[in-house]
């Protein structure tokens, strides 16, 4: 499923097709994707305007003009298609030609901006909700989420107050979404190796007898933070479905220090370590077990 630098750039790409622009055509393929589309979902879209496409977790969050909010899930393997019949130039940097695969395109939206932005999702896992902007913050799907991995409100001391009493793995803590929002398998392996933090550790390890956060606190909140960033930047990670709005795939896989290289030498310098996979929670983990502790 696609992790928060995944969606991140997914919204990037279709920012400069959907925000300020407005819905003059929606057409829908079928009742459902994962869930069925909401009551009167194409009426309640067309005409109206996105004032502000934003993101939380791995939701992609629509603010429209009639003060409801479109919630956009990519699923498992949904992608968007953004394209123009007389393209001049593209809408940004994340935007280039790609090939076109009409077979499971499910949502059609044309825009008054000129782009026609297409929801692909031949598992159908992917889905779309209209909420009141009022009631967001207790929608089933947003409520309880923690705070954002790239925003100031996630720092050491607010990860080591959510940890102090966790008798859980901090793996198992980084991917609560109540602890801290949109992170998944790949970058909880790669930032707890960047902050040399065994996944096995207890969660409370994070956190004094006083609660405060210790230096792997601070060192684990920088390396979540670098992660993220730079897999923003290279546009993702593609290691099954995720394509960028462009049809490129992401290609920060290929910086992975530790994930997926199982029996491979560790690339910390002087670590003679090798790396290791192990399951917890159900979800492969690979770590060196030489140089986190």
């Amino acid at each position: 499923m696609p992790e928060l630098p995944e969606v991140e750039t997914v919204r990037r790409g279709l920012e400069p097709a959907l925000e300020g622009a407005r819905f003059t055509k929606v057409l829908v393929r079928r009742p459902d994707l994962r869930f069925p589309f909401p009551k009167n979902f194409t009426k309640r879209l067309t005409g109206k305007s996105v004032i502000g496409l934003g993101r939380r977790a791995k939701y992609m969050l629509a603010d429209l003009s009639s003060g409801e909010v479109l919630i956009m899930h990519l699923g498992m393997s949904g992608s968007f298609r953004v394209t123009q019949s007389d393209l001049q130039q593209t809408p940004g940097q994340f935007h280039h030609p790609r090939s076109d695969n009409s077979k499971h395109d499910h949502v059609v939206f044309e825009m008054s901006s000129g782009w026609t932005v297409t929801f692909n999702d031949p598992r159908r896992f992917g889905f779309m909700l209209l909420t009141a902007r009022a009631e967001l913050e207790n929608d089933p799907f947003l409520r309880g989420i923690g705070p954002e991995p790239l925003g100031n409100s996630f720092d050491a001391e607010t990860l080591a107050h959510a940890c102090r009493n966790k008798k859980t793995s901090v793996k198992a803590a980084l991917l609560d979404q109540k602890i801290v929002a949109g992170l998944g398998n790949i970058y909880v392996c790669e930032a707890l190796y960047r902050a040399h933090i065994s996944p096995k550790r207890l969660a409370s390890t994070l956190a004094t007898k006083k609660g405060e956060p210790t230096a792997d606190t601070f060192r684990l909140v920088d390396a979540v933070k670098y992660v993220l960033n730079e897999a923003i930047k290279a546009g993702g990670s593609s290691l099954r479905d995720h394509r960028q709005t462009t049809g490129e795939l992401g290609y920060f896989q290929h910086s992975f220090r530790v994930y997926d290289r199982q029996g491979e030498a560790c690339l910390t310098p002087r670590c003679k370590g090798k790396i290791r996979r192990i399951v917890q929670t159900g979800r492969s983990t690979f770590y060196c077990p030489v140089c986190q502790r």
